[in-house]
């Protein structure tokens, strides 16, 4: 059976796998979905349209599944969505999404989400990212896969940060941020690449020796971003093992309509 403390008050309309556990003083909605093995910590609120996955752990004083902080949600049934095997630690704050975007906000799977974090209405959030204690991302931010976020960092609505990026502690962050790079500060200045990242990730050095040269193209060769880029795509013809890893470069920045941090 769902192992629910008996001071947790579950609407009868919510749906919970048999082994959901909910813990004390927990409030959980009539439109909320939650999947095998999650743990529902106590003093949780869980509200909105919210479909949480398997084998999440959200921690005690959580709220997720709140209307948007936008003074044009008119009550539409907007959707949070999380995926599986997602940490998500205490007095974190994920918001619904809203009618003006997709309608959904959304955190894939194997997340690490640290204390005070707050997701904004229609936030995209992929798979293995890591977000320090009091990361703030306004409304419609898009994180790729593997993006980690420093404590005490501010990220503009509807920027995009490229996957594997880092982000430095207390940093600003009002443009976009190309994948595989290293950031911080106010203003925000590009430091580098990701490298030990990259390495952790089991990069090999070709992969590594072609994403220092995107990021010498971008930041050091004072070209502008629509040379970089044509630069950037011919790289593909001469680093074969790093053709996906261009690609990824070149998707992103054709379509960064907030400018990138340079």
């Amino acid at each position: 059976m769902t192992a629910i403390h008996a001071t947790a008050i579950v609407d009868p309309g919510a749906e919970l796998d048999d082994s959901v556990r909910v813990g004390p003083y927990t409030l959980i909605g009539p439109h909320v979905k939650i999947g095998a093995g999650t743990v529902i910590g106590p003093h949780c609120v869980l509200e909105g349209h919210t479909t949480i996955g398997r084998d999440n752990r959200i921690f005690q004083f959580n709220s997720l599944g709140a209307i948007p902080q936008d003074k044009k949600y008119a009550g539409e049934p907007c959707e949070l969505v999380i995926g599986d095997r997602n940490t998500v630690r205490e007095f974190c704050t994920f918001n619904i999404g809203s009618a003006g975007d997709m309608g959904v906000t959304r955190v894939g799977d194997d997340n690490w989400i640290m204390a005070y974090t707050h997701v904004a209405h229609d936030c995209q959030i992929d798979s293995h990212t890591t977000l320090s204690n009091n990361t703030t991302l306004g409304g419609h931010v898009h994180l790729g896969p593997w993006v980690t976020v420093g404590g005490l960092t501010g990220i503009h609505q509807f920027v995009r940060v490229g996957a594997h990026a880092m982000l430095g502690f207390a940093s600003a962050v009002s443009q976009d941020i190309p994948p595989f790079m290293l950031v911080d500060g106010n203003p925000l200045a590009v430091r580098g690449i990701n490298i030990e990242g990259l390495r952790r990730r089991n990069f090999s050095a070709a992969r590594i020796g072609a994403v220092k040269q995107m990021h010498r193209l971008l930041y050091r060769q004072g070209q502008t971003l629509a040379q970089a880029r044509s630069a950037i795509a011919a790289l593909a013809a001469t680093e074969p093992d790093a053709a996906d890893d261009i690609r990824l470069m070149g998707e992103f920045l054709a379509h960064a309509p907030r400018g990138i941090a340079r």
